[in-house]
């Protein structure tokens, strides 16, 4: 760990802000969020090239590379107003998928140790198993509830003969403990897997998933206040994980299982931005960036703007709550100086 994208990409920290050293404790000692690269895509079932996701979602910007970006609707810099440092990228083998999950976890745990946010930029989805099982060893197994966004259910048992991939870390978090599965909320699925076995698995465990059709006839809005009012339910923090696959493929080319039909990156956006803002969000992953599958960086852009959305949403939620001031209204004017 500690490396800065010399295998997949340039020298370069997200977004400009300031290094710290994952092997010294105190380089990253009051840091409210440590960025976290986890440049593996051994556990793909379809198409490779997400390793290289951390690198693209570092550097994706038109803007200069300063550590600052202002959020025009929140009205808050949260480069600036946190502590945000990038501890690199974790050494991760795709050949290797247990030594490479065991080196990540260890990275996740020792940022979420600090009293840090780890945000962790992927990767393909197998990364989910270590980052929320490292949060999870930090609160309490059982304690951490997960929002997760994605097309797919993740919730497979064996593939090709292994039991870690991108489409199994949902299952390795519920059967460990560190997760529970009524705790356990999906959004954004759709499409023709998993099979009725995984679903008569998910169901005895009380997962609760909304497929695209929910969405669409209920409302995003509704159905994400919903899922607020379970995952605060008996747990003391939230890990949200994204998978850009949950967007319609025609907004978010560059992934390795793209499923028509999802949401759009506006909807994503407003949805991250609502779970940050009113979660008590204690852990992130954005994964399945492939760049190698993208037109135009689209698909990094969007994975780069719900880091930023993410952060922005915590830190307004932080100043509100350190000012005791009105909660943050979407519809205020832009010029009414709040």
């Amino acid at each position: 760990m500690g490396r800065y994208g010399p295998m997949y990409g340039p020298d370069l920290t997200f977004l400009g802000v300031p290094r710290c050293d994952p092997t010294d404790v105190d380089s990253y000692a009051g840091a409210d969020v440590v960025i976290v690269g986890a440049p593996f895509d051994g556990g793909t079932s379809f198409r490779s090239g997400a390793r290289f996701g951390p690198m693209a979602m570092r550097q994706a910007c038109y803007l200069p590379h300063d550590g600052s970006r202002p959020s025009l609707a929140l009205r808050v810099d949260a480069l600036m107003d946190l502590k945000v440092l990038d501890a690199g990228d974790v050494e991760m083998y795709s050949g290797d998928v247990e030594r490479s999950i065991a080196a990540l976890e260890a990275a996740v745990y020792a940022v979420a140790a600090s009293g840090a946010i780890p945000v962790v930029l992927g990767g393909d989805h197998t990364i989910a198993l270590p980052d929320a099982t490292g949060v999870a060893r930090q609160l309490g197994f059982g304690r951490v509830s997960m929002v997760h966004f994605d097309a797919h259910a993740d919730t497979g048992d064996m593939t090709f003969g292994s039991l870690y991939g991108h489409g199994q870390p949902m299952r390795r978090l519920i059967e460990s403990g560190a997760v529970r599965g009524d705790r356990f909320l999906q959004i954004g699925l759709r499409g023709y897997w998993p099979e009725p076995p995984t679903l008569d698995w998910m169901a005895a465990h009380r997962m609760r998933s909304y497929e695209m059709t929910e969405v669409v006839l209920r409302g995003l809005d509704e159905c994400l206040s919903e899922v607020f009012a379970v995952a605060v339910d008996g747990c003391d923090g939230v890990f949200l994980s994204v998978d850009v696959d949950v967007v319609d493929p025609g907004m978010a080319p560059g992934t390795g299982t793209p499923e028509p039909g999802g949401l759009t990156a506006r909807q994503l956006l407003d949805a991250v931005r609502r779970c940050a803002y009113e979660l008590p969000i204690v852990g992130v992953d954005v994964v399945e960036v492939s760049p190698p599958y993208d037109h135009a960086d689209i698909t990094a852009f969007l994975g780069n703007r719900v880091v930023l959305e993410t952060l922005s949403a915590i830190a307004r939620r932080r100043r509100d709550a350190s000012t005791g001031g009105p909660p943050w209204d979407p519809l205020q004017p832009l010029l009414d100086g709040r």
